[in-house]
């Protein structure tokens, strides 16, 4: 990517900001490095991990803290007699156990139902030092000493030392109360000087007692006195810290040889600190971006077409949160001091207005854009706005646009914007455009963006729009998309006229001339030169002539240009209100489906312990067979009518609308029906005109229905709030099950689950189909049929039912 285009683009200042959201000095230089992709596995595997380190965060909470950089230590291992002191070593161990935490938060987040395969491949990518993770926590403690532990010599020095200590404190305090000193001295404690105990003797007593003066305070009142009794104490003493300068110095080799050894592990953990902390940015960037507006990872497409929905330039966005929230803190300041929130009033600090978001998009097989419309209207920033957010969204950064944009995948942008003339190189502003365009022209191609802003403006108008034309022919010929912001007439006329270039015009306030920051597509607008030279305080005499000029040239062509601008502005506020409106009816959806579903599990859960409660009283004798039968059909009547007293109900009054019932006479076999009380679809297998019932396959469930609960398919019933809906219980009904061809175990567990629904729904007989065969299945059923409890008698059917082929079963 051309570094002069990330200058133009302001690119740097986003890494600023990125930058400054790490926690960690490494962090932030990473962040700075960050650079576009030029790899589309690269691309999407970064906004892959993007997403998965935002929902990572939300999900599990974790907040990374500050570690120490590590730079230093790694350049003083390249040299192999090199020891690490006790400071390097304290952050190795804090680097260390801080890259532990993240590896512990990621996996058991994984664990408690997250899914970001991305981080855990990262995690899996760094395995931890072990040994030096676990040898840094043995020997060094958190204050960053050496813990006694870390080596039998040592621990058993120190414990020298703390005695040797302890017997000095004794003897000075049997001296002092024997000879009667505690006038002499300055504190009653001893201290150390020049590594050794002594007293703080008041100076004009130093003759009065026999020993060693080691020093002076700063105002010689004091002299650090070493009483002879002190003297073999402290010698010992010094020997035993001569002991213990040793055992640490082996200590500090040791763990500086392991960390030597597992040198490589050691710098993947911490460049697994580093990566996090830079995702981490940018998650806290994408939440910057969403205190005024919507933000993400905008979808890079090979081959696809520009689509920026609600972009906002990221630099006005992050300033507009800046000053909001310096002006929320305002806002609570005044309102501490005064008592009262003059804002809400309209008399406080105002909060700042987030900038306009815009549309940039080009239609499928289009190549250019051209800009046009009044100064000041929003036309450069339109084309950084694009350029800064694919450069972004390259480099795998969020951006502040909507869900669902898109852009193609450009492994080079070039942008040409602002007056780069120079009097020292003496080069003009149309010199240096052209010279900056030959430079890249060789290396334009289908994967190319160029941003071209008043390209051809510095010479004679004809002549600057010709070659803008021919520019811009040539960079789609080469198959690079082209985005240009103009004045000329020509270039206008142009854009209309292309089928690869799409017009579109900065919108102004009809009444007050004030640009609206937004585009209006397939039209172009009109400079509003004078408008905007009215607005900046241009002298009303000079406007008067320059109106008269254009009179005389007959160039006055304001009338049209701003009816087509207030037609503009409707159709995007029409626009605007309609889009407000869909998101609206999609938000009111979303709480609705949610209230479904909260309603259904609800009610599931109510059906499920009342039936619960009925089995366990019918188990236990509390009620009989019959009995538990009717209370199930109960709760079924009440969950299909939806009667009073069931949860999300309101229980009114008792209103059907079903779909009119078939007449048996209708009805022929394989007609596909509608099983009311189930609302299940089946397939009629049997009319019995005679009994004015049919049998039908209900999904491989045979069973007798009365005609009368059958619908037609296409006739769905339509049952009201409230309503009841009649379920068959009579004596007739009847259910059918097909076990042929089944394994003797598997039939049985067939007919198990049948007779199950056949007495929830309230039937009186079961039709079980076994075939004749060798007659060894049958016998399994009849066998298993004794043992079920709710089944009054079977036998076989009469030989125009099935006969031996078929068991007729009867329930309580």
């Amino acid at each position: 990517m051309e570094s002069r285009s990330l200058q133009v683009l302001e690119f740097g200042k986003v890494l600023t900001h990125l930058a400054g959201m790490c926690v960690s000095e490494a962090g932030a230089e990473a962040a700075h490095a960050v650079r576009p992709l030029t790899d589309i596995g690269a691309v999407h595997h970064a906004a892959a991990l993007f997403d998965e380190a935002r929902r990572w965060a939300g999900h599990t909470g974790f907040r990374l803290s500050s570690f120490p950089p590590l730079d230093g230590v790694f350049r003083a291992l390249d040299a192999p007699a090199t020891v690490l002191d006790l400071d390097a070593l304290w952050a190795l161990r804090q680097t260390l156990g801080l890259a532990r935490k993240l590896a512990v938060s990621i996996r058991e987040g994984q664990s408690t139902g997250g899914r970001w395969d991305l981080l855990v491949a990262l995690v899996d990518g760094h395995p931890l030092p072990q040994r030096t993770v676990s040898g840094l926590d043995r020997c060094v403690s958190d204050d960053g000493l050496l813990r006694d532990e870390s080596s039998p010599e040592l621990s058993l020095v120190r414990g020298e030392i703390r005695r040797i200590h302890q017997q000095c404190t004794r003897k000075v305090k049997e001296y002092a109360q024997r000879y009667n000193i505690g006038h002499y001295l300055q504190d009653e404690f001893m201290t150390l000087s020049s590594d050794r105990y002594v007293l703080p003797l008041k100076s004009n007593f130093k003759g009065r007692l026999q020993g060693i003066i080691h020093d002076y305070s700063q105002t010689g009142e004091t002299c650090y006195f070493e009483p002879m009794f002190l003297v073999e104490l402290n010698n010992g003493l010094q020997e035993l810290k001569r002991e213990e300068r040793e055992e640490e110095r082996k200590v500090l080799r040791y763990l500086t040889d392991l960390v030597r050894d597992e040198l490589a592990a050691v710098r993947g953990a911490y460049d697994l600190l580093v990566e996090a902390d830079v995702l981490c940015a940018r998650c806290a960037l994408s939440a910057r971006f969403e205190e005024c507006g919507e933000a993400g990872a905008v979808s890079i497409v090979e081959g696809g077409h520009v689509s920026l929905l609600g972009a906002r330039h990221p630099l006005l966005a992050l300033a507009a949160a800046r000053e909001a929230k310096a002006g929320g803190a305002t806002v609570q300041s005044a309102a501490r001091a005064t008592g009262r929130d003059k804002a809400a009033s309209g008399h406080g600090p105002q909060s700042p207005q987030a900038p306009q978001a815009v549309d940039i998009e080009l239609l499928p097989g289009q190549l250019g854009l051209v800009i046009s419309g009044g100064n000041a209207g929003g036309k450069t920033v339109c084309l950084k706005t694009l350029g800064l957010i694919a450069l972004m969204g390259l480099a795998g950064l969020p951006v502040p646009v909507r869900p669902g944009s898109t852009l193609p995948f450009w492994t080079d942008i070039f942008a040409f914007i602002g007056d780069e003339q120079s009097l020292e190189d003496n080069v003009s502003t149309f010199t240096a455009q052209i010279r900056h365009l030959s430079g890249v022209w060789d290396r334009l191609g289908s994967g190319a963006l160029v941003i071209l802003d008043e390209f051809g403006a510095g010479t004679d108008p004809a002549q600057g729009a010709a070659l803008a034309q021919a520019v811009l022919d040539e960079v789609m010929d080469a198959g690079s998309t082209v985005v240009a912001a103009t004045h000329f007439p020509a270039l206008k006329a142009y854009a209309l006229t292309r089928e690869q270039v799409r017009a579109a015009s900065v919108l102004f306030d009809p009444a007050t001339k004030r640009p609206l920051f937004r585009l209006a597509y397939d039209q172009v607008g009109a400079s509003q030169a004078l408008d905007v030279a009215r607005e900046h305080g241009l002298p009303e005499a000079v406007l008067r002539r320059a109106e008269q000029y254009l009179l005389l040239d007959g160039e006055d062509t304001s009338a049209l240009v701003d009816r087509l601008n207030a037609l503009a502005v409707q159709r995007e506020a029409e626009i605007s209100s309609l889009r407000a409106e869909e998101v609206r009816f999609r938000d009111k959806r979303a709480k609705l489906d949610e209230r479904f579903e909260r309603e259904r599990r609800t009610l599931f859960e109510s059906v499920q312990g009342q039936a619960k409660t009925v089995l366990q009283e019918w188990k236990s004798g509390k009620v009989s067979h019959k009995q538990a039968l009717k209370a199930l059909a109960e709760t079924r009547a009440r969950l299909v009518g939806g009667a009073p007293g069931m949860p999300g109900e309101g229980g009114g009054p008792e209103e059907t609308s079903q779909a009119p019932a078939l007449q048996v006479e209708t009805l022929r076999t394989g007609q596909a029906v509608r099983y009311v009380p189930w609302g299940k679809k089946g397939t009629v297998v049997e009319v019995d005109a005679r009994r004015g019932r049919v049998r039908v396959d209900l999904s491989g469930v045979t069973m007798w229905a009365e005609a009368k609960d059958l619908a037609a398919l296409d006739e769905k019933p339509r049952v009201a709030v409230g309503a009841v809906t009649r379920t068959i219980s009579d004596a007739t009904a009847s259910m059918r099950v097909d076990l042929r061809g089944m394994r003797a175990d598997v039939a049985v567990s067939e007919l198990s689950r049948a007779l199950d629904k056949a007495l929830l729904a309230g039937m009186s007989a079961v039709e079980a189909i076994h075939g004749r065969g060798t007659g060894a299945l049958r016998k399994e059923i009849h066998a298993f049929l004794k043992t079920f409890p709710a089944v009054r008698s079977f036998a076989l059917a009469p030989e125009d039912q099935g006969g031996d082929g078929v068991t007729i079963i009867e329930l309580k």
